[in-house]
């Protein structure tokens, strides 16, 4: 044990009383791009617009205002100011700042303590001589006054550590707030895209239905088989099957998004539409290096390494002696009147030094536990810088594929719009049967239900890689 601590004691002296590793992890990769394919310029056109990606630009403060409208921003809004959740966080955050206030000012800073006491005593006497048993008062009153001297960073270390993990609160609860922006403008998206989807198929049921009835005159009339007849109905109540489940889904969506602007379900707003919301189509994308500084899940593990390297500082300075001071000054008497006089004056002034000698391996054993926590906060650490860099390609993936899918989703659509303002005027003319019609009209249903569902996505994953992108630097908190 004394060899162990001596050896600690001499790296220390060699490294300038480095007792903690490095507080900062070593530098992180920087791809050259994100993806396994560069970045594009800009994403496949689609309902007539490009997504520009702005490469190496920093993060938007309120990217969620960059949707055009008032409703979602003030949703946004009304969910930062009464989400319980964020709430509680913001108020463990407080928390956690007192606690760091509280331990500075009572290990760094002598503390000073004043005392008063007043008894009435009762003591024996001696035998055969003098009274019995002696009565009397006592009045002291004094100032107490101690300081422990840190002289290997044990205090120091330990309030290091809390700094830290304050830090990482604080970034946590950036990463909540974001969090929580693009919860709220997802979760309207979908509100939005299941609100049109379940109107969509609500006309394909009734479509499906229609083309049912027709179907089973036809076949009445021998114009139609029985199989024809069991494959339209077929078609009509898959239909049916699927509209209670899409129409729970829209109302979760409903419920979720009032939830999460701190309101109760049944305050649930109305949906938006797409239609009023804009596609944002100016997106940053900031360079891998920059990205670091801006993500809080990311500065959070990095706080997180800072506060497991105080940690190895204050297990090593705990091998070493700690030294004390305290100081009494007051006065005492057996009458309050003697207690301003000369006489009842008492003090007293004492030093102590601790040097742990033997403790069952106890401290070396912390030493080691603190030293295998920092490594893992590194790993964490590396981690967390590998989440973001995947989170970001996954979004702008997602973002050039959606592009892609609406532009096919709108083309088929159009072709259906199309087919269908064609059957309808030859239906007029009397060159197609009725039953025609309403097949085409199922169609254009079909395409446009997928529209919904691809044009929803593309303005989601937009969302998502605002959201992926961080926190500005000008708010984000620094070491």
């Amino acid at each position: 044990m004394h060899r162990s601590i001596f050896a600690l004691a001499t790296a220390a002296a060699l490294t300038g009383c480095a007792f903690a590793p490095p507080a900062k992890p070593p530098a992180p990769p920087s791809p050259s791009h994100y993806a396994v394919q560069p970045t594009p310029a800009q994403s496949a056109q689609a309902d007539g617009v490009s997504q520009h990606f702005s490469l190496g630009a920093r993060a938007v403060p309120e990217w969620w205002r960059r949707y055009g409208s008032d409703t979602l921003d003030a949703w946004v809004d009304e969910g930062l100011r009464n989400n319980p959740s964020l709430a509680a966080t913001q108020h463990s955050l407080e928390a956690a700042h007192q606690l760091l206030r509280a331990q500075v000012g009572a290990n760094m800073l002598p503390t000073l303590d004043g005392q008063a006491q007043s008894s009435r005593q009762r003591a024996l006497g001696f035998p055969d001589f003098g009274p019995p048993t002696n009565l009397y008062d006592v009045y002291a009153g004094q100032l107490s006054l101690s300081y422990n001297f840190d002289l290997f960073g044990a205090t120091r270390h330990g309030i290091e550590q809390t700094a830290a993990q304050v830090d990482q609160q604080s970034y946590e609860f950036d990463a909540a707030k974001r969090a929580l922006a693009a919860n709220i403008v997802i979760a309207a998206i979908n509100a939005a895209s299941l609100s049109e989807q379940l109107s969509t198929s609500e006309r394909l049921s009734a479509l499906a239905h229609q083309q049912a009835a027709l179907t089973e005159h036809a076949y009445q009339l021998g114009a139609a088989s029985r199989d024809d007849l069991l494959s339209v109905q077929q078609q009509a109540e898959s239909i049916d099957t699927s509209i209670p489940g899409l129409r729970a889904q829209a109302m979760r969506a409903r419920h979720g998004l009032a939830v999460l602007m701190g309101r109760t379900p049944d305050q649930a707003p109305a949906s938006l539409s797409l239609a009023e919301l804009q596609l944002p189509l100016d997106v940053p994308v900031s360079v891998p290096s920059e990205l670091l500084q801006q993500r809080p899940d990311v500065l959070a593990a990095e706080a997180s390494v800072h506060a497991a390297s105080a940690q190895v500082g204050v297990a090593t300075a705990n091998l070493f002696p700690h030294i004390s001071l305290s100081a009494s000054l007051g006065t005492a008497g057996f009458k309050p009147a003697s207690l301003f006089t000369g006489a009842g004056s008492i003090w007293s002034v004492g030093a102590g030094l601790t040097q742990p000698i033997f403790h069952g391996g106890a401290l070396m054993a912390q030493r080691r536990a603190a030293i295998a926590s920092y490594n893992a906060a590194l790993a964490q650490y590396r981690q967390a810088v590998l989440n973001a860099f995947q989170n970001v390609a996954d979004t702008l993936t997602a973002l050039d594929q959606d592009a892609l899918t609406l532009q096919a989703a709108s083309r088929q659509a159009a072709t259906a719009e199309q087919a269908f303002g064609d059957t309808g005027a030859r239906y007029r003319l009397g060159a197609v049967s009725y039953p025609e019609t309403v097949l085409t009209e199922q169609h254009l249903q079909s395409a446009r239900l997928t529209e919904i569902q691809a044009r929803a996505a593309r303005m989601a994953d937009t969302a998502a890689l605002f959201q992926a992108m961080g926190t500005p630097p000008a708010t984000a908190r620094k070491d």
